[in-house]
């Protein structure tokens, strides 16, 4: 299910601050492996938050990561021995019952972006706009519109299983959320999430599929958001991009590094690039996000088969400092060019596409250089054709 196998059983060994103890060992120190590491339901309280279920996931490695169960599963705060690296918006998990889709021409999504994941889709991806939809065959309602990147992120989702595997060392979130409406698109995310009990990454295997009966688009986006103090002045993106394909307005108009992070200023426009990658020898795309004293990071990784397209986010503005890596089924020009053009995913009645992806902490300067390597080796060995080698 994920590129990562846990170790066997028998004699497994849990790293703590204080030192590597078996199961039982720590069983006599503690009337409470939840002082370790573990997996908490919690439900929000307060605010726009309200009423918003979540399970908390914590590592005895010091990797905190919040799951929002009402909001599509998507990761929310996200810390590391007690030090925030997700972004926070100042938006806040927004309950999805205080989310209208069609609210401020499309761009009401924005009042949901926060935390560490906000994810994109499920039919639909990037800009709004009007598509057709006669392939589900209701006369009133010949078109559809979307927002911008799709309703999935103000759906609640159904959990299915949390579960603690001291023997295996392993956390499980596992959950569940359906985009339907009737006379249109039937999809189901089924989502699982996994921490190692002594863990520095965080695992998400996704699957998307067809419970209709007609022909449905699929477009599905990682929107991964990094922060203070990550995010800093002179903090490195590290990729494996060879171009650009695609390149905002406000990046000529601004000239802002794409490599390597200004200090927060004042009225700065958003800027994103559509990055060309390759993917290293394990078919998977990695970016990076790397301080700038080289000590610490953040890399994503995910199969490039499945997201081959890739977008970097960076939103420099003052009290709003982040950067998003986004992963991508589709390129920038979205919904309408997709169709066009035949890239759009169809999904059968049964039909399904699999996503996996890791979010890995980068916690000293030979992990950060060791990434660093892999990356620019990617990049500079260019595109691979397998065929080549026949």
């Amino acid at each position: 299910m994920s590129d990562h196998t846990p170790t066997p059983p028998v004699g497994r060994r849990v790293r703590t601050p204080s030192g590597s103890l078996t199961v039982p060992e720590l069983r006599r120190r503690t009337g409470d492996l939840a002082a370790v590491a573990g997996a908490r339901q919690v439900v929000l309280g307060d605010g726009v938050e309200r009423g918003v279920r979540a399970v908390e996931l914590r590592s005895a490695a010091g990797l905190e990561v919040e799951v929002l169960v009402d909001r599509a599963l998507d990761l929310g705060s996200a810390r590391f021995r007690g030090v925030p690296f997700g972004w926070r918006s100042g938006n806040g998990f927004r309950h999805p019952g205080l989310h209208e889709n069609d609210d401020e021409d499309g761009l009401s999504w924005l009042r949901s972006l926060d935390g560490l994941l906000v994810t994109a889709g499920l039919d639909h991806t990037l800009f709004g706009g009007e598509v057709d939809a006669s392939q589900y065959r209701y006369p009133p309602k010949p078109t559809v519109r979307h927002g911008l990147h799709g309703r999935l992120t103000g759906i609640p989702g159904r959990l299915v299983e949390v579960s603690e595997d001291w023997d295996v060392g392993l956390l499980r979130v596992r959950g569940e959320v359906v985009q339907a409406t009737s006379f249109g698109e039937h999809l189901r995310l089924r989502r699982t999430v996994e921490m190692d009990v002594d863990g520095t990454e965080l695992r998400l295997h996704d699957v998307v599929d067809n419970l209709g009966f007609e022909p449905t688009p699929h477009m599905y986006l990682y929107h991964l958001n990094l922060g203070w103090p990550l995010v800093e002045e002179g903090t490195e993106v590290l990729t494996s991009s060879t171009g650009h394909r695609w390149a905002s307005d406000s990046v000529a108009e601004q000239g802002l590094s794409p490599t390597v992070l200004a200090a927060p200023g004042r009225g700065l426009v958003e800027q994103v690039w559509e990055h060309e990658l390759v993917p290293g020898p394990d078919g998977r795309h990695r970016v990076a996000l790397v301080a700038a004293d080289g000590a610490s990071g953040v890399e994503v990784s995910w199969e490039a088969a499945s997201m081959p397209c890739f977008f970097e986010w960076l939103n420099l503005r003052e009290g709003q400092y982040a950067v998003g890596l986004e992963p991508s089924t589709h390129h920038v020009q979205g919904d309408e060019a997709a169709r066009q053009d035949g890239s759009m995913t169809w999904l059968e009645h049964g039909e399904s596409r699999s996503y996996q992806t890791t979010i890995r902490l980068l916690t000293d300067a030979a992990k950060t250089a060791a990434v660093r390597q892999a990356i620019t080796r990617a990049g500079t060995a260019g595109p691979q054709h397998p065929e080549d080698d026949r």
